[in-house]
């Protein structure tokens, strides 16, 4: 038995040796196939992505403060009305005999105030005669101040069943295009809490707004009169413009997600956006045209046969080169002093105003600025690595504010084949080999 497993003991030894020596093999004869993409200039974004609802500026409902049956309608889906125009009428009957029985109660009060006057009179007149006492004319005078104002309820009585008598005919309070129908002819409204929506009129459809709610951590950076650009789903193709007319201070809190609202104004001369619609909103918080860019795969990139430790991030602020740091440039930055760069500003060679106040201008999330970082050129066959000085970054491609790099070069971006490598990744491991305590999945100790 100890033999046998002797046997097997050195048969797992044997065939670990073999696949660490193919492995080793394998790795080492693949040869390396680098991608490239070329430093060109183009425009540079920064945006805050968000989705919001498409609404008219001004959308008014239309209701009936009194109940009543609908008798007519007189508009109906995308019906354009002007101000003051028939919408609908309400069953008049028991509001006009509410009218009738109130000019009956003022007719009767109007009565007694005569009657009450007449007796007044009578009595002022034997008064003074002293044909009758102070209490008969106190009760004469009461009578008549009591009738003269049952009168004048009387008069409040009829106007009220006035007013509701034409509360039943329903005009547009608006102009504009009526969106949403609530009710059918015959339909009986119920007026009590609340006055029923009968009508939702959207006052002009070719200037509309994008409510979008923008997470707290955004919105620090929206500001009243920045771009924004949007899409719908009913023309994905499609990419419609605006700008930001209000960020509004309620904060509105969903599962513990606190969220704010912002208005952006939406010219819609076509009509062809519609209430309702969602909007995928970009909003653009800083913005370069026609600088000089590379891709964002390019800084993250690491040759795949170089050590990674010898490619550490150079030290911010680092200047000019392919390899190293140019301490007289670095010196001039330590005293404060901005010089004018070379390639990626300006067509005049001067540096961008933002750059030359600082960032003074800049959006909080634009300040990514003067950030060193390193791509790889292919030069004599060989990976070299040339120092830039990043700008804006956004998901797609970085701003090249300082380098040697000129339009066209071609920078790497990735490779295939060789030790497997990659910029951003793990280093692959030899299976076989034991790990070191401490590492990831151990809990301590041996």
């Amino acid at each position: 038995m100890k033999t046998r497993r002797m046997w097997y003991i050195a048969g797992s030894v044997v065939l670990a040796v073999c696949a660490v020596t193919v492995w080793r093999l394998t790795g080492r004869a693949e040869k390396v196939e680098y991608r490239f993409e070329k430093v060109d200039r183009g425009d540079v974004s920064i945006t805050i992505s968000a989705t919001g609802t498409l609404s008219a500026v001004t959308t008014v409902q239309v209701g009936s403060q009194v109940s009543g049956t609908i008798a007519k309608l007189y508009a109906d889906f995308n019906s354009v009305v002007k101000k003051g125009q028939l919408l609908a009428q309400l069953d008049p009957t028991f509001l006009q005999a509410s009218v009738n029985e109130a000019r009956a109660n003022l007719d009767r009060a109007r009565a007694q105030v005569d009657d009450a006057q007449r007796t007044m009179t009578r009595t002022s007149g034997l008064f003074e005669k002293e044909l009758v006492s102070h209490a008969d004319m106190d009760a004469a005078t009461t009578a008549l101040q009591t009738t003269r104002a049952g009168f004048k309820q009387a008069q409040a009585a009829l106007e009220r069943a006035e007013v509701n008598l034409r509360y039943a005919t329903i005009l547009a309070p608006i102009s504009g295009v009526v969106i949403s129908r609530n009710v059918d002819v015959g339909q009986t409204v119920a007026a009590s809490l609340s006055a029923p929506t009968l009508f939702t009129i959207a006052n002009d459809l070719r200037r509309m707004q994008v409510q979008a709610s923008v997470d707290e951590a955004d919105i620090g950076n929206v500001t009243i009169g920045q771009d924004v650009t949007f899409r719908v789903d009913a023309f994905p193709e499609r990419e419609f413009h605006g700008a930001v007319s209000q960020v509004r201070l309620a904060p509105v809190v969903t599962q513990n997600v606190v969220t704010y609202s912002v208005i952006i104004d939406v010219n819609n001369f076509d009509l062809r956006l519609m209430p309702g619609m969602t909007a995928t909103v970009a909003i653009e918080v800083a913005s370069r045209e026609g600088v000089l860019r590379v891709p964002v795969q390019a800084t993250r990139f690491t040759p795949p046969d170089v050590p990674r430790e010898t490619v550490s991030p150079p030290p911010a602020g680092a200047g000019q080169g392919a390899a190293g740091t140019d301490s007289a440039r670095t010196g001039d930055r330590a005293q404060g002093e901005r010089r004018p760069m070379r390639r990626g500003g300006r067509p005049d060679g001067g540096a961008p105003a933002a750059m030359q106040s600082g960032t003074g201008g800049r959006p909080p999330s634009a300040r990514r600025v003067m950030n060193a970082s390193r791509v790889w050129i292919l030069e004599d066959g060989k990976p070299k690595p040339v120092t830039v000085t990043r700008g804006l970054q956004n998901t797609r491609y970085v701003e090249i504010l300082e380098s040697d790099l000129k339009e066209g070069d071609e920078v790497i971006i990735g490779a295939s084949g060789g030790p497997q490598q990659a910029s951003g990744s793990q280093a692959q491991q030899n299976p076989f080999q034991p790990r070191m305590g401490g590492g990831p999945g151990r809990r301590g100790g041996l």
